[in-house]
């Protein structure tokens, strides 16, 4: 029986060895092909020249001239780390693949801004494991070269937010006949709230999963301390009472 027992613990710890070894061999392989797919990125627009080139485009916005609830609301909904971590967040990663295994879902990504705009800007929007893993070498390029502040107006300034709108620029104008600097707060969250799933969120179709993501964003907002729950309950009947949201 003893015997027995050793020879299937032996198996198992085989077994185990195996399935590593295929994952490192794995991990390797689409390692490479991300390198591969990012650098084949970098001629036509180094990392180093990104901010200068994006930045140079007409109606791009800097951080001065955007209100700092639309900065906090941002932050808190698509990267609460984003001042903590260089590039990628191994913390949001654990969190995304636990929240996926839990619900038995690919709800989350564990991407950060600095992954998001690296997917906007070099790559396609098709989910592969060799462009994640490109994204990821881009990312810790970008982080190497611009700041935060850089990082998060390239972010806001290339992202789409449905009905068209591609900027926060083109979507406060497109929104709500602004410019960014001119946005209230409750208009802020709900701009803030729409990149996640742009053609769902729109509040030109949607005005109703566009409040009900907005009160996903002021909920992040109160967990990261950017709004006290009383704030964040005025917000959201502020929201609620905006044109672009009433029902046609």
């Amino acid at each position: 029986m003893r015997t027995l027992k050793d020879l299937l613990k032996r198996l198992l710890c085989w077994a185990l060895l195996l399935a590593l070894l295929v994952l490192a061999a794995a991990g390797t392989v689409l390692g490479v092909q991300g390198w591969k797919l990012y650098r084949g990125t970098q001629p036509e627009l180094p990392a180093a020249q990104l901010y200068e080139t994006l930045s140079a485009r007409p109606g791009f916005t800097t951080c001065d001239a955007i209100p700092q609830t639309y900065i906090d609301a941002v932050i808190a909904v698509e990267d609460s780390r984003f001042e903590l971590h260089h590039g990628v967040d191994p913390v949001a990663i654990v969190r995304a693949l636990w929240t996926d295994l839990r619900t038995r879902s690919l709800a989350e990504g564990g991407s950060t801004l600095t992954q998001q705009l690296a997917k906007n800007i070099y790559f396609t929007q098709e989910k592969h494991f060799a462009r994640k893993a490109a994204e990821l070498f881009a990312a810790l390029d970008i982080e190497k070269h611009c700041s935060k502040q850089q990082i998060f107006e390239m972010y806001v300034n290339t992202i789409y937010f449905g009905s068209g709108c591609y900027g926060i620029a083109e979507a406060a104008e497109g929104y709500f006949s602004k410019t960014p600097a001119e946005l209230t707060s409750a208009e802020c969250v709900l701009l803030a709230g729409l990149p996640n799933a742009p053609s769902a969120y729109s509040p030109h179709s949607s005005p109703e999963l566009a409040l009900k993501r907005s009160q996903v964003v002021l909920d992040r907002m109160v967990s990261c301390k950017k709004l006290t729950k009383t704030q964040a309950r005025e917000l959201q009947d502020e929201i609620a009472a905006l044109p672009v949201l009433a029902r046609t």
